[in-house]
């Protein structure tokens, strides 16, 4: 059994109200974490820890929270920038040569804050506590389809594919520190709001994975776990694709 060098770990998760977050705040507690989960939605603690009603493009809530957080327990050991949002649409439509439709600056605007700024105003809260403490782990939430594209999902790409440039840097400029940062891509997950597409979308899922299954949340969280622990202490500015394969078979 690999031992994780993680109970009592003070761990923050952001977007933690359902799905991904949720599984993986639950899974850093059964390691023996104190797990504070964040949403801007209302959500529920893991066992143990607490739940913090946070709007992460804010400076001001993150920076209340992250005091919360140290004023409770003493340290952040691990960050998890696990939330975000979608906004789809194609940059520009065209039906019989007429315009029908196009991307609005709202649309954009407000994938752009959440997956990416909230990122970086995390982080940026974050990190001092970190450095102050002799270390950390700092996980961000990319996708393949930041590493690839995917159809009407200009606003989205853009975040994801932000994430990984800034996982690089952050990778770069805190190791000094004993601070390690990766990132995760997930694929095609099993999400409540997956689950909604209709039956036709879903089964394109399934033909373009290769092991011949969505994934779970929980596969994202043993990801996220494995990352932050003491396994992979070698591990910094990495980006791990956690899609069945779904790259190869697209």
């Amino acid at each position: 059994m690999i031992e994780t060098g993680l109970k009592d770990k003070v761990v923050i998760v952001t977007g933690a109200a359902g799905g991904i977050g949720h599984a993986t705040a639950r899974r850093f507690a059964q390691e023996g974490c104190k797990v504070a989960s964040w949403d801007v939605k209302d959500g529920e603690a893991s066992p143990g820890g607490i739940f913090q009603k946070v709007d992460v493009t804010s400076a001001a809530s993150v920076g209340a929270a992250v005091e919360e957080v140290v004023a409770q327990w003493g340290a952040v050991h691990v960050l998890v920038n696990n939330a975000g949002i979608l906004r789809d649409g194609q940059l520009v439509k065209y039906k019989e040569g007429a315009l029908t439709g196009m991307m609005s600056d709202e649309q954009f605007e407000a994938v752009i804050s959440v997956n990416l700024k909230g990122v970086f105003v995390c982080t940026r809260a974050v990190t001092p506590r970190m450095i102050q403490g002799g270390g950390g782990v700092i996980l961000n939430a990319s996708s393949v389809v930041g590493l690839y594209g995917n159809f009407g999902q200009t606003n989205y790409v853009a975040t994801k594919a932000g994430v990984i440039g800034m996982t690089r840097v952050w990778a770069r400029e805190l190791g000094k520190y004993h601070i390690r940062v990766n990132a995760v891509a997930p694929g095609f997950i099993a999400t409540e709001m997956v689950k909604a597409m209709p039956e036709k979308v879903l089964q394109s899922m399934l033909d373009h994975t290769p092991v011949g299954r969505m994934g779970q949340p929980e596969d994202i969280a043993n990801a996220y776990l494995w990352l932050a622990s003491d396994a992979a202490s070698f591990v910094s500015g990495a980006v791990i694709s956690v899609d069945g394969g779904v790259v190869t078979g697209t």
